[in-house]
């Protein structure tokens, strides 16, 4: 990609899992990232060099500072809250946090002119599948706030293109995995509910065991299968995305996913095969909104975005996972 030293991304949320590896693809190709981030779930070490402006996209004050004060060619936008679970239970702070305050990020974005953004969103749109692989015209029926939260977001940049002329782009993640090969930067929640990590944690003698919440689906060994896409391939389609709205694109939605599905227990045999590690499983009864498949059909990011995906056997992003997993020790706070 042609680099250019000057050129600016604001990215919203860029101290957390994905949009700190994000603000490493940025460097690498030469753009300058300034973050914004009120490290409830970041990491501020997480964003290395860059500017770090600590607080909450929904300021309008400090919004109105950082859009005078830098010219942005475009705007990447990570900070939600994730958990489907606390969705359910605490639906409140899902649609403050994921919609309002993401509204008053927009209406700053369309008030100081810029035209682009790239909208974090996920496959939790898509609810229940009628069909995998799952394509960009799927029906969009979500089974949680937090997937809901989402959609709305999505329906309301359609709205602001319309309106104001905002072009954006939505890549709807299927499961975000892995880190840097390095191990310098990973995945970090506090509580972690993502598989790959809490199987690596078991692994490193961190958690006791791993639960498997059903293993009565109708899949090779009863468990749930999910698509597993490596983070800095999630970084690249960001910058490929961002890059066809400067040339013009008006909008556009992009499943990212390999397009290949891993059973759960198939995952923790890879884990045990990286790590060499044994891994004590129970199994339980089947969590309320698990989709028994989700896998992504990513033909249209490939064919439109030119994305290739560069780490796709699912062994190779363990092992990445695993070398941040084994940094514990020396990690951030």
């Amino acid at each position: 990609m042609e680099k250019n030293s000057q050129e600016k991304i604001l990215v919203v949320g860029g101290a957390g899992y994905i949009g700190s590896h994000m603000v490493r693809c940025l460097k690498d190709n030469g753009l300058i990232p300034v973050v914004l981030d009120n490290l409830s779930s970041g990491n501020a070490q997480a964003v290395g060099d860059a500017e770090l402006i600590v607080g909450d996209l929904g300021d309008k004050n400090l919004l109105d500072k950082i859009f005078s004060k830098h010219q942005f060619s475009g705007v990447m936008l990570f900070a939600s809250f994730i958990q489907v679970g606390e969705s359910v239970v605490n639906p409140q702070i899902y649609y403050e946090n994921n919609v309002a305050r993401t509204i008053t990020l927009l209406n700053s974005i369309v008030k100081h002119k810029i035209q682009n953004i790239i909208f974090s969103s996920t496959a939790a749109i898509f609810g229940n599948p009628e069909y995998v692989p799952i394509d960009e015209k799927h029906p969009k029926n979500p089974i949680n706030p937090y997937g809901r939260s989402k959609l709305i977001v999505e329906q309301i940049l359609a709205d602001y293109n319309q309106a104001y002329g905002l072009r954006f782009g939505c890549l709807r993640y299927f499961n975000a995995a892995g880190a840097q090969d390095d191990g310098s930067i990973g995945e970090c929640h506090e509580p972690e509910t993502h598989l790959i990590p809490l199987i690596l944690q078991a692994a490193a003698g961190r958690r006791a065991k791993i639960t498997v919440f059903g293993d009565d689906y109708n899949t090779k060994d009863g468990t749930c299968v999910r698509d597993y896409i490596h983070v800095m391939d999630l970084a690249d389609a960001h910058l490929l995305a961002l890059r066809k709205l400067q040339a013009g694109l008006n909008h556009a939605h992009f499943n990212l996913g390999t397009g290949t599905g891993y059973t759960v227990m198939e995952v923790i045999e890879t884990t045990r095969k990286v790590t060499r590690k044994p891994i004590e499983v129970e199994i339980s009864a089947r969590r309320a909104g698990d989709p028994e498949s989700l896998i992504a059909d990513g033909s249209a990011a490939r064919k439109e975005l030119g994305w290739n995906p560069k780490i796709s056997d699912l062994e190779t992003i363990i092992k990445h996972a695993w070398g941040w997993e084994q940094k514990f020790n020396n990690r951030w706070g």
